[in-house]
């Protein structure tokens, strides 16, 4: 009884799952689930085999599905690790903006910064085609996550980073920290600390080990030592920028003219610190960040920027236009980056 409830929950009723619709067709589940929902590159033959086949066992691809022939759901999903924090929320504004013009809605999966319900999402919800595509923000997908999604042939695009397996859009973060970096050393500074991102949750996979390992690089080729007392991290937030400040400035020894942060959120974090301890920005101490956040300017922070609404925006521009059968559209494209020169960064103090 236990393994009737499980497949039924399958994408079917009565017990029945795709893989029995697809032994029964003698076809693949991923030729099911196109099928069924009205995706190209099935034969007209082989889709009017399938839906006969599906509607002899009772198979209905989704709840939301109004028929089997038209079994789209006019809804992309849209995976994220957090909501509140800024390279998330405007990746949803960029691709909620091409899917109102192309009439499609948005199902946002918030994981609240935690893996939790990961489980969940995949195996209730992404699998069982309550969506036609799915956009993943900023995270990694595990190899069998990745394997469920592929099983169903739902197309797939990666926002912000670099993920096997997976095709993605985002700025070259190695090219994106080194601007950043350099842009110290050329001004002067010589004594740099590093503030960078350590996710405790582990969904932003490998952007926060890049920018870590661009910094070394930097500082190595121009022959300048990395200080481990001043390696600092934080969590993306303003925050966790404000606390690294607070324990880089508490010690006793000698103190950095400019620290490289991994975001401007936590950049901004401490310049708020520095001011509210009388640390003079960018007299005494530069900041830069990465991201161009919607408060740099008014802030003056100098910072790397990058458009994750047009990065998302572009990613969903993809998955539409795989679905309308444009077979190819889903790939991996780098988005630029420039550095922003404002007021938060200057030459040391002689």
């Amino acid at each position: 009884m236990a393994r009737t409830t499980e497949r039924s929950q399958r994408g079917g009723h009565n017990g029945v799952s795709i893989e029995d619709v697809a032994a029964a067709a003698g076809v693949s589940t991923a030729t099911v689930s196109r099928a069924v929902r009205g995706l190209p590159r099935v034969s007209p033959a082989t889709r009017e085999k399938i839906l006969e086949v599906a509607g002899t066992l009772g198979y209905v691809a989704s709840s939301s599905a109004s028929g089997l022939a038209t079994g789209r759901t006019k809804t992309i999903g849209v995976l994220a690790p957090f909501v509140s924090r800024w390279f998330f929320s405007k990746a949803i504004e960029g691709a909620d903006r091409e899917l109102h013009a192309r009439h499609y809605n948005l199902s946002l999966f918030n994981l609240g910064g935690h893996g939790s319900n990961r489980e969940r999402l995949f195996s209730k919800t992404m699998v069982y085609k309550q969506i036609d595509a799915l956009l993943v923000l900023c995270m990694a997908l595990s190899h069998e996550e990745i394997e469920h999604l592929q099983k169903i042939d739902i197309p797939l695009v990666v926002v912000g980073g670099h993920v096997e397996e997976c095709p993605y859009i985002g700025i070259d973060d190695y090219a994106a920290a080194s601007t950043a970096v350099q842009h110290l050393i050329d001004l002067g500074h010589r004594d740099i600390a590093l503030l960078h991102g350590d996710d405790e949750t582990d969904l932003n996979f490998d952007v926060p080990r890049v920018r870590i390992l661009a910094f070394k690089d930097v500082m190595a080729a121009a022959g300048l030592a990395t200080r481990p007392e001043w390696d600092e991290w934080g969590d993306f937030t303003v925050r966790s920028g404000q606390e690294a400040f607070r324990r880089l400035w508490s010690g006793s020894g000698p103190k950095p003219t400019a620290i490289f942060c991994a975001s401007d959120e936590m950049a901004m974090g401490v310049i708020f610190e520095a001011n509210r301890l009388g640390v003079n920005i960018p007299g005494e101490l530069s900041v830069v960040g990465i991201d161009n956040h919607d408060f740099a300017e008014a802030m003056g922070l100098t910072t790397v920027g990058q458009r994750p609404d047009e990065q998302a925006e572009l990613a969903t521009k993809m998955l539409l236009d795989e679905l309308d059968g444009d077979i190819g559209s889903v790939r991996s494209a780098v988005a630029p980056h420039e550095l922003i020169i404002r007021r938060t960064t200057a030459p040391p103090k002689a």
